[in-house]
């Protein structure tokens, strides 16, 4: 009996520290550890909404559906951490001798709870009462702090979102950009207008979305909005303008893709989607060359002056793209994006996130042209 006592004490005491850490990391950590935990709790929730939201339905359907899975799995996460330390400290007061079973189930949601309507006997059952309780206060604080944060960095990233669809049209193109920025006669302000805003929003999301990985599913407002489909039209736009659009040489344009391609590739790691981290420049993309000629006529019918050399224009545009290509469309088909021109038009099937993702591996030509 006491050897039951003690491996109960044991198992208890280590389901709450597990319970702690997963918490702390996922909340506390401003780094994008792995808490197995908190993973297993948003896939068991992907599971009921995949099979809510079903390639059957109409993707208006889905993306209802799809609204809800990120804010109800994030919603129920403290419920879990505070059914576990129950769970753990019920184990912990019966191996201390507080019987029957129940009354120690009893005795710990109170003390958890700080209900206060059970006083264990003796000095050091009171003790773990105590110890059961700050922890309770401590896990209140992390559910008072972890969804203030969660949506004032939602918040941060939809603003740009938002602003994208007046430049960029609904769903986002770089085609329509380009042409709106030319008949508006702000070409030569594209840095200023959208390159520097982006790299500082593309910096604030790798941040985020890694610390805090539940935001990747969280859906914009308007159903036809996205933030990948969003960055990958801002970096098919810098792409282009650095390619095939005749204006000066502007640094910036290039600046910020490197951080747009970096940003979603730490995103990309952290849900172990492959991808090839050096691709060559003439490796295939998932844009055609007869798309990319489409384009170009249709920039050059807008007005938008273009380089003569269409040959090397395709070939510089082809050498930026392929350093996202692959994880944009991954990504993509992650988050269930809504249909959008180069990017979740041709993203591939939905990635299968594992319960315990493995080192990333090199994989090159994971798109096809």
């Amino acid at each position: 009996m006491i050897a039951a006592q003690a491996a109960a004490v044991v198992v208890g005491a280590a389901l709450v520290v597990y319970t702690l850490g997963s918490a702390i990391k996922t909340v506390v950590v401003p780094r994008a550890y792995q808490s197995s935990l908190t993973r297993v709790h948003f896939l068991a929730w992907r599971r009921v909404f995949d099979l809510i939201a079903r390639p059957s339905r109409t993707f208006a359907q889905r993306d209802a559906a799809m609204a809800l899975y990120s804010p109800i799995a994030l919603v129920t996460l403290p419920a879990q951490w505070v059914t576990l330390v129950v769970i753990g400290f019920t184990a912990i007061d019966w191996g201390s001798g507080v019987r029957p079973l129940t009354e120690a189930f009893v005795t710990s949601g109170s003390s958890l709870l700080t209900l206060g309507f059970v006083r264990p006997p003796g000095t050091w059952r009171v003790v773990i009462a105590f110890v059961e309780a700050g922890i309770g206060l401590v896990l209140v604080s992390l559910m008072i702090s972890y969804l203030p944060t969660i949506y004032g960095a939602f918040s941060r990233r939809e603003s740009l979102v938002g602003m994208l669809e007046v430049r960029a049209g609904l769903p986002p193109s770089p085609a329509e950009l380009l042409t709106r920025y030319s008949r508006i006669q702000m070409l030569e302000r594209l840095a200023d207008d959208l390159f520097i805003p982006w790299e500082a929003w593309f910096v604030d999301v790798e941040e985020s979305h890694t610390s805090h990985p539940s935001l990747v599913y969280f859906r914009s407002p308007h159903p036809e909005r996205s933030w990948i489909t969003a960055a990958g039209c801002v970096l098919d736009t810098a792409a282009l303008a650095a390619s095939v659009v005749d204006r000066p040489y502007e640094p910036r344009g290039p600046l910020m893709l490197r951080t747009g391609f970096f940003s979603l590739r730490r995103i990309a790691d952290f849900f172990a989607l492959p991808y090839d981290p050096d691709p060559s420049p003439d490796a295939p993309i998932s844009v055609s060359r007869r798309e990319f000629d489409l384009l170009c006529v249709e920039l050059q019918a807008a007005g938008v002056p273009l380089k003569a050399d269409r040959d090397k224009a395709w070939q510089d545009f082809a050498g930026w793209r392929v350093n996202y290509d692959a994880v944009l469309l991954q990504l993509c088909a992650l988050v269930m994006a809504p249909p959008a021109r180069w990017s979740s038009d041709r993203m591939p099937p939905r990635p299968k996130v594992r319960l315990r993702p493995t080192r990333r591996t090199r994989v090159a030509g994971t798109t096809v042209r």
